[in-house]
């Protein structure tokens, strides 16, 4: 693992734990820095994997490697979090909000819950609210291997650019689509459906993917300049559309994103920003002494579950929280964060020495990329 990405992980993790304790609402955009990363990642391993590999191999390997990593985890939750359910169900707890999970879970099951995000069906379940970014992770690890297997070398740039070039173009199309009601399925808010929907996030994963294979000059200059700078575009902007500015800790970028078509730019503009950072820690070592600290790569190391578990867990800590004190629901929701945080270490944590590392340690020994190196007689 490069020096600094595991870290990278764990504030990403940190921004949407913050977005959905309600403490910063730009916390949202720790899913744009997962998905920067993963084009970062993923497309530097498919390149190796491409020139040392045949195509039987690279595909064998690539997928077999992902199904280890990925699958066990995301449907060992919901398979647990549906015997959950249907017991408290059976008990007559929040029974309404079972059942909305029962006839979400198909969705999530087939990783296509962001598709169900972006219509007019979809109504919040605390189970599986978050899953939507995790099915666009697993489309584009369904389609990028092919993109990269079918491109050549020397095209590799005229590709990452027109990805990069086609995010903010989709995005418009989206936000037509949802204006112009082209669909009845489609729900009402075209700034919603530009959130929701893959092709949104097309550039990131272009921008991470161009990072990891060419040089950025200057990235450190432009991570400092783009630091101060996106805010206070979000900032003007926002002020500009609205008159004010609404949420401080939105930084500008408050979902769902809009104002001044801002759900078709701004995107653009935290993507780069990510982009940037990321080479600037992983070519420069930019704040990687920081980023190398235990916590904060232990913290990286297991963010998967950290993901996956952490909404439940703030979900049910808030209401124990509500329900047991004679607390406001603010006051409840500002006590109940450093527990749920605690309980969602703990959890991933353990998830991860017991179901997600014993499959880890099987990737090398089904699926290796490299040759295993031959000891001289």
């Amino acid at each position: 693992m490069i020096p600094g990405l595991d870290g990278l992980r764990a504030i990403a993790f940190i921004l949407v734990f913050l977005i959905h304790t309600n403490l910063i609402q730009v916390g949202w955009v720790g899913v744009l820095l997962f998905f920067v990363l993963s084009g970062f990642l993923i497309t530097g391993i498919l390149v190796e994997m491409k020139e040392s590999l045949s195509v039987k191999g690279y595909f064998i390997k690539f997928y077999g490697r992902r199904f280890l990593r990925i699958f066990p985890l995301y449907y060992f939750y919901l398979f647990l979090m549906l015997a959950l359910a249907y017991w408290l169900y059976s008990v007559g707890y929040r029974p309404n909000q079972m059942l909305l999970f029962f006839r979400q879970a198909p969705y999530a099951l087939a990783y296509v819950y962001d598709f169900f995000l972006a219509s007019r069906l979809w109504v919040k379940s605390d189970f599986i609210v978050h899953f939507w970014s995790l099915s666009v992770e697993e489309q584009f690890y369904v389609v990028w291997p092919l993109i990269i297997l079918l491109t050549p070398k020397k095209a590799y740039k005229q590709l990452f650019i027109g990805a990069i070039i086609a995010g903010p173009i989709l995005r418009t199309i989206i936000y037509l689509l949802y204006t112009h009601h082209t669909f009845s399925i489609l729900g009402p808010v075209p700034a919603d459906g530009v959130y929701a929907l893959p092709v949104s996030y097309l550039d990131a994963f272009g921008l991470g993917a161009f990072a990891s294979q060419f040089r950025i000059p200057k990235a450190r200059l432009q991570f400092w300049i783009l630091l101060f700078a996106v805010p206070a575009i979000g900032f003007i902007t926002e002020y500009l559309a609205l008159g004010k500015i609404e949420t401080w800790s939105s930084l500008g970028y408050a979902l769902p994103v809009s104002g001044l078509y801002k759900e078709i730019w701004g995107y653009s503009l935290l993507n780069y920003l990510f982009a940037i950072t990321i080479y600037a820690v992983a070519r420069e070592g930019l704040f990687t002494r920081f980023l190398e600290m235990g916590w904060i790569k232990y913290l990286g190391k297991i963010s998967y579950g950290l993901y996956v578990y952490h909404f439940i867990v703030i979900s049910f800590m808030l209401r124990m929280f509500n329900d047991r004190l004679p607390l406001s629901y603010d006051q409840s929701q500002m006590l109940s964060v450093i527990p749920a945080f605690a309980a969602t270490v703990l959890v991933a944590g353990l998830s991860f020495k017991y179901i997600e590392k014993p499959l880890i340690n099987l990737k090398d020994k089904f699926f290796a990329t490299a040759p295993k190196p031959t000891i001289k007689p």
